[in-house]
């Protein structure tokens, strides 16, 4: 009888007979891909180019009953199991080499009701499907900033962006998740029910089970958002710098406005002659009429001599999707990250340096501000940061494999010199593949036992095991 070899758990081969294959396929609405199927080389390509890897078998769910029979498969037979959402997470957890890929991504609806302000949104869901729809409403929820971001992984790690400083983080806005756990049980957590599964799923990541769903309570915003760019020369760095991190301290929760430090990509408001140059990338948007966006963001428009600037009125939608190309999928990503102790000079002094050595165009390094909702929310939720005002991601992008050990030495180099000035925390979103001791400073000592409680509890085999992985 045919087999198929298939990489368990502990690492060993386990040869399935080609008939459960044939029986698990006859169960599934979704597909079951091997190796040499159509589709399956698209199916396991993610979002960091870095990440070759060939699963044993990809089941691509179109239901949670998918998810269901797939977990059980996977636990019965002792398998490897990858979760793919959006496939965006720079680590590339959601696949593996040899094992299971449950993969999400056909599960893609978003229902809307306007009535309730909420939605009821798939777990293969882009932050593009969501703004899309809510939109069509004048709804918007607390996402991301790269509109080809996975909505679950985001949610699960905590989720912030544009509308966090008015609104909170994503899992703010949660009101239940479906879940498969590793018994293959389908779970409605929520405050009411299953409270524990529910407090560890906002921010402890997929390490409890496979979310099929969620609900979130959705905001009035837009269509159109006062929002825009503006872009200060590098030699000034220093000055702007200190003159942001004191503006955005008195700023409204309406007003979010971040920093990028990189090399300026040729947008058609510039000068040609900046085009490549560092610069600092000022982007904001501000909820509010264009009026009162236009006096309160003067000061960071007029500050020194900024190259120029693109801001106005503009739709919500087409804000969130605005930075993809300098995200786009197939590049080289390697990622490290703080949450800083404050923006002071020494600090800064340390950005600048390492900065000014970027080593690639691609390059950049991520400064959003935070506070607001954030910092205030009353939730019970395994996110532990809210009191950090300012975080750091040192986002490395190139595209040549021989260039590998040059950037990822470049970020770890910035990464440890920047490490006395920030707190020792990290957003588990923003944390590549490194280590279990990186994954333990996301969560406070009291967050982390209530963790490995829930852990033991809804996973005590670690089944789910390819994440920032909180072991039972």
């Amino acid at each position: 009888m045919a087999t198929l070899t298939l990489l368990m758990r502990d690492g060993t081969p386990r040869s399935v007979p080609e008939g459960r294959l044939a029986a698990f396929r006859a169960t599934l609405g979704g597909e079951l891909l091997q190796p040499g199927d159509a589709g399956y080389d698209g199916a396991r390509a993610i979002w960091n180019g870095m990440i070759q890897r060939r699963p044993g078998l990809i089941v691509r769910c179109r239901r949670a009953e998918d998810v269901r029979r797939a977990v059980d498969f996977g636990r019965e037979h002792g398998l490897l199991i990858a979760v793919r959402g959006g496939g965006h997470n720079v680590a590339g957890n959601a696949v593996c080499d040899g094992g299971l890929v449950i993969d999400l991504s056909s599960m893609r609806s978003v229902r809307v009701d306007a009535s309730r302000r909420t939605a009821r949104v798939d777990a293969g869901c882009l932050l593009s499907d969501v703004d899309r729809e809510t939109q069509k409403l004048g709804l918007a929820l607390p996402l991301g900033i790269v509109s080809g971001t996975g909505v679950a992984g985001l949610t699960l790690g905590g989720g912030f962006g544009w509308l966090s400083r008015k609104h909170g983080l994503t899992i703010d806005n949660l009101r239940s998740v479906d879940v498969v756990t590793a018994d293959g049980q389908l779970i409605a957590a929520s405050a009411d029910r299953a409270p524990d599964l529910f407090w560890a799923l906002r921010g402890g990541g997929g390490n409890f089970g496979v979310a099929t769903s969620f609900e979130f309570g959705l905001h009035e915003v837009g269509p159109d958002v006062y929002s825009g760019l503006v872009v200060q020369p590098f030699e000034s760095a220093m000055e702007y710098i200190r003159f942001h991190r004191d503006f955005v301290a008195r700023a409204p929760d309406e007003l979010t406005c971040w920093m990028v430090l990189r090399r300026a990509p040729p947008l058609p408001f510039l000068p040609p002659s900046v085009h490549g140059q560092l610069v600092v990338v000022v982007p904001f948007v501000y909820l509010g009429g264009a009026a009162d966006g236009d006096v309160l963001t003067r000061p960071l428009r007029t500050f020194g001599k900024p190259h120029g600037e693109a801001v106005g009125m503009s739709s919500f939608v087409a804000w969130q999707s605005g930075f993809d190309g300098l995200n786009a999928a197939g590049a080289r990503n390697y990622w490290k990250s703080h949450y800083l102790r404050a923006l002071d000079d020494a600090a800064i002094d340390v950005m600048l340096e390492h900065c000014a050595a970027l080593p690639s165009a691609e390059c950049e390094v991520f400064i959003p501000h935070l506070e607001g909702a954030v910092a205030r929310a009353s939730d019970d939720t395994a996110y532990a940061h809210r009191a950090a005002a300012f975080a750091l991601n040192i986002h490395t992008r190139w595209d040549d494999a021989s260039r590998d050990a040059e950037m990822i030495a470049w970020a770890n180099r910035f990464f440890a010199a920047v490490r006395p000035h920030a707190t020792g925390g990290v957003y588990v979103n923003f944390v590549g593949d490194e280590g279990a001791a990186r994954v333990r400073d996301a969560y406070p000592e009291q967050v982390w036992s209530r963790l490995v409680a829930a852990k033991r509890k809804y996973d005590p085999e670690n089944v789910f095991r390819l994440n920032q992985n909180i072991a039972p």
